[in-house]
């Protein structure tokens, strides 16, 4: 690991009328500002993405097949969808979601979903992905809600060949809608050996696309980067164009990456013949010549990272700017300041260690810093909002 040293709407924070607390991060040289947490939406199961409209609703989807809303006005419902070709098993199921960088005037929803197959075996289903043939696949589909948030409408399909497996492990899938209006996609490997190194396959990438879901510019095959396991988390730091991506390791060694065109992040599971080899380094340059390095990785044992985004805002103090990696296994945030060119970090600091179980997703949220958070326990989850603390 590389170390130096041991798109949001605005709403006010006070809209949210449940209780909110004040935790004090984890002791270090240099301290996390105090986090004022806020319970957004409870009641959930594994809700897998939030966002917030540039009307302050929050929208966030259960990884079963669910839709559901908080509004401005602090109510709370479901938003009806047609979810009937919704794939759910294992990991895979209602993934990623996106606003359109054009929402306010588009009201367009993106979101990287599990879909059924037909069980023909002549279907969409992308190279890697298993089921005996039946056609299951992971698509990234376009929706508009309509102005009282009532109602998702699906109006197209930007990719429907990203390989799933049977059973759904490692199906990525998260989506960032980039300010120029093109999509980045983050895939997961299907549990595949050949797959993250093979360029016929969506899976274990960073897939780059316009709103059409054509190729952007640069990524032929609409492939950005490759060789990745399992892609969770995607974001933009803040003041620059860098994009980085956090990805869960094996059992070890989680990883965050800078991104760059072309790049190949070096995991190659293969190494024995039609066996999944997880005992294979998560970058490996010796059997991948030229991989590139992480910034960040867990070490052993991994903490399980699925999610990604950036401190930002003055109320950090010297943490503004940091990278913030959700953990599952270790229940907690952990937030990394990286170097002035982004491929290093110089320290690091945990907060909320075991205060509300396994975390997954992470959104920015606003412009005084916040961000939103979800949990991811199986029952009673919630989205929560997270804000340093006035002094």
């Amino acid at each position: 690991m590389n170390k130096l040293v041991s798109s949001s709407g605005v709403i006010a924070a006070s809209v949210f009328l449940t209780l909110a607390g004040t935790t004090t991060a984890t002791a270090q040289a240099d301290p996390l500002p105090d986090l004022t947490v806020t319970t957004v939406l409870d009641g959930l199961a594994k809700p897998w993405d939030a966002v917030v409209a540039p009307d302050g609703t929050v929208l966030t989807g259960e990884r079963s097949g669910r839709f559901v809303i908080r509004d401005v006005g602090g109510a709370t419902r479901e938003l009806a969808a047609d979810l009937d070709d919704l794939y759910a098993s294992g990991e895979t199921g209602l993934m990623g979601i996106a606003l359109a960088t054009d929402f306010a005037a588009s009201r367009t929803i993106y979101t990287c979903q599990g879909v059924q197959g037909g069980g023909g075996g002549t279907g969409s289903a992308g190279t890697g992905s298993a089921g005996g043939g039946s056609d299951n696949h992971i698509a990234v589909l376009s929706w508009t809600v309509d102005p009282g948030w009532t109602a998702l409408t699906r109006t197209g399909t930007l990719v429907d060949d990203i390989p799933v497996a049977d059973g759904g492990r490692h199906g990525g899938c998260r989506i960032l809608a980039h300010p120029d209006g093109t999509l980045y996609v983050g895939t997961g490997d299907t549990a595949s050996p050949t797959v993250p190194q093979d360029r016929n396959s969506l899976g274990g990438k960073v897939l780059h696309i316009n709103a059409d879901g054509s190729a952007a510019a640069g990524s032929p095959d609409r492939i950005f980067t490759l060789g990745h396991r399992n892609v969770q988390g995607l974001a933009i730091r803040p003041g620059t164009g860098q994009i980085y991506e956090v990805e869960q390791g094996t059992s070890r060694d989680d990883e965050l990456n800078l991104l760059v065109p072309g790049g190949n992040y070096g995991y190659r599971p293969d190494r024995l013949p039609f066996i999944y080899d997880e005992s294979v380094p998560m970058t490996d340059p010796t059997r991948v010549p030229g991989a590139l390095a992480a910034v960040w990785s867990s070490g052993s044992p991994a903490i399980a990272t699925p999610g990604l985004t950036f401190a930002n805002g003055p109320g950090w103090g010297s943490w503004n700017g940091a990278a913030v990696i959700s953990s599952q296994q270790d229940e907690k945030l952990l937030f990394l300041k990286l170097s002035e060119d982004g491929t290093e970090y110089v320290d690091e600091a945990d907060a909320l260690v075991g205060t509300y179980g396994r975390l997954r997703s992470l959104t920015s949220f606003g412009d005084d810093g916040a961000f939103l958070l979800t949990t991811d326990n199986g029952s009673d989850d919630k989205v929560l909002l997270v804000t340093p603390a006035a002094d």
